[in-house]
């Protein structure tokens, strides 16, 4: 996967978190706060989001589109799937949350699909 497509994707899913964290419109500032960040990288991937059609800026409030709602909520899901996961297996949260992190973002959607059906099926003949 591309890092600009894995940073969009990171981006997304802080901004909908927030939305949720905070119930109010979300800030540049704490975006930034959020994923470690400068307020200067915040503004270049708000653009290159905005680009893409993922989000808008009114006024300083960052709000997401449908497309962009629905790309965060699907990498907010992957992410909430693999640590649950990791954690079921013993990794401590820590670790988990960051190795998921990266899981979230190198599987396709239809992978995803299969193995979270498969995982809720609770049919596992290769173990």
């Amino acid at each position: 996967m591309k890092a600009t497509q894995e940073s969009n994707e990171d981006y997304l899913e802080a901004i909908l978190m927030l939305e949720s964290e905070c119930g109010t419109a979300v800030h540049a500032v704490q975006v930034a706060r959020k994923l470690g960040v400068s307020k200067a990288s915040v503004s270049k991937a708000l653009v290159r989001l905005e680009a893409l059609g993922h989000l808008c800026v009114v006024d300083r409030d960052i709000l997401l589109t449908a497309s962009g709602r629905e790309l965060a909520e699907s990498v907010l899901r992957r992410h909430h799937f693999f640590m649950r996961m990791l954690e079921s297996a013993g990794v401590p949260s820590h670790i988990a949350s960051g190795e998921a992190c990266r899981m979230e973002h190198c599987i396709s959607e239809e992978s995803f699909q299969k193995l979270s059906r498969y995982v809720a099926s609770g049919e596992h003949p290769l173990w």
